[in-house]
């Protein structure tokens, strides 16, 4: 598909323009738009756009909702009556109608007249739009619609009621049909609507619309905040969730998140690896961690693999191992016994491993460190987002979403052995 708002700003170059050919930008929309910000196919009665922020999100609801009051694209079918809906009545003037990505922005040769005191949009041939608030969901018993667009419901204080009387006012055409737009959150509404088959999702990311975002918000935004839980549900448009009785929490890790490690008196590279190899096998946990002379733990990196050989995830434990150049490879023999040392010693010597033995299950075993955790004594060096997944969903059976915690069990030997365990002698580097 031609991008030309790659190589240069299409809608800039034609201001000034005479009428028709902003009457020809207006229809070229769908020749440089991205692919999320295109109306799904399929037979759909909701289409959910879970973003992040500057993704383009308002854009792709304004544009569709032009389409259907003008009729100008040929694949969304003509509303006559559209709701507009966001958090707040201000929210929708100021993003939905009246912002640089709303309403009135993307009519040029063709523009609805907009009536702040009446709350409506009126275009010339017939099309009127009403704004409502999801601070006042009463408001939406009474009117009809056959489509509604409706904008950051992860915000909506009161969700529930504003969608349901949503629902009840789409009742016009033969198709009712809505637009969601919203950075997503770990709320039942939206767990719902992703849920739901007759939902069409579509998921943008922030670094995906880059050509249109002020370079220094995505050098300081982006790339502070990439990978943590804030830049994945902020910057990714993830939902991110955690358990209730989940051992870790989101803002536990966050609050110990940390850029980089100090001087670090002892580094090591745990492993967990699995009982087979194989694309169904469990994943081989391999988590490095260090401890300063204070005693305070950091987490270096996550380097887990899955669907290797022993040979494969080996090589991968001692390429960590060497990066890092870490003291020793902890490796729990529970379930090969000492086929892991073997194999790490076949393909490497002279690294030094040090075989660890679970007695308890896996989450009496997580116990001692995540209250390691709450003391404040662990901190994540960079973000870790499947670890963190894996944390954040161990349930007391032993698993995180179902599955073995693979990641989660590599962290719990290397933490345990550097904070846990009887003091092993400070790493001595030679001058």
């Amino acid at each position: 598909m031609l991008r030309l708002a790659e190589e240069g700003d299409p809608e800039g170059f034609l201001d000034g323009m005479p009428a028709d050919l902003q009457h020809f930008a207006e229809r070229t929309w769908g020749l440089w738009r991205h692919d999320y910000q295109a109306p799904p196919p399929g037979d759909w009665t909701i289409w959910l756009i879970l973003g992040g922020r500057g993704a383009g999100k308002t854009r792709a609801g304004a544009e569709w909702v032009r389409a259907l009051a003008t009729g100008c694209d040929p694949l969304v079918p003509k509303a006559g009556r559209i709701a507009l809906v966001g958090e707040t009545m201000a929210d929708v003037r100021e993003v939905m109608i009246e912002g640089p990505s709303g309403l009135l922005a993307v009519h040029r040769a063709v523009r609805p007249v907009w009536l702040p005191s009446r709350r409506r949009l009126e275009w010339p041939n017939g099309a009127v739009a009403l704004a409502f608030s999801a601070e006042d969901p009463e408001a939406l018993r009474g009117p009809q619609f056959d489509a509604a667009w409706a904008d950051e419901i992860g915000k909506w204080r009161h969700a529930e009621a504003a969608w349901d009387q949503l629902q009840f006012a789409l009742r016009l055409g033969e198709r009712p049909r809505e637009l969601v737009t919203t950075t997503p959150r770990a709320m039942p509404l939206l767990k719902r609507l992703l849920a739901d088959p007759n939902v069409a999702v579509t998921r943008a990311r922030t670094a995906q619309n880059a050509f249109h975002l002020a370079p220094a918000f995505l050098h300081a935004v982006v790339g502070r905040y990439a990978g943590t839980r804030l830049g994945r549900q902020e910057l990714d448009g993830e939902m991110v969730e955690e358990r209730a009785d989940a051992l870790w929490t989101r803002a536990l890790i966050e609050a110990g998140r940390r850029e980089a490690a100090p001087s670090l008196a002892r580094i090591v590279v745990a492993v967990d690896p699995p009982v087979t190899s194989g694309r169904r096998a469990d994943a081989c946990g391999i988590v490095a961690a260090g401890i300063d002379g204070d005693g305070h733990v950091h987490v270096l990196a996550d380097a887990t693999v899955s669907g290797l050989r022993p040979a494969g995830w080996a090589e991968a434990a001692i390429a960590l191992y060497r990066r890092l150049e870490a003291d020793a490879l902890v490796v729990e023999v529970n379930q090969g016994g000492e086929m892991a040392g073997a194999v790490i010693a076949e393909t490497d010597p002279s690294v030094p491993v040090t075989p660890v033995r679970a007695s308890r299950g896996k989450y009496l075993r997580a116990e001692p460190v995540a209250a390691l955790y709450e003391q404040g004594r662990v901190s994540h060096c960079g973000a870790f987002p499947a670890l963190e997944d894996e944390m954040c969903d161990f349930s007391p059976g032993g698993l995180s979403s179902g599955r073995s915690p693979d990641r989660l069990d590599a962290l719990v030997w290397a933490v345990a052995h550097l904070a846990l365990a009887p003091k092993a002698r400070p790493r001595v580097r030679a001058l």
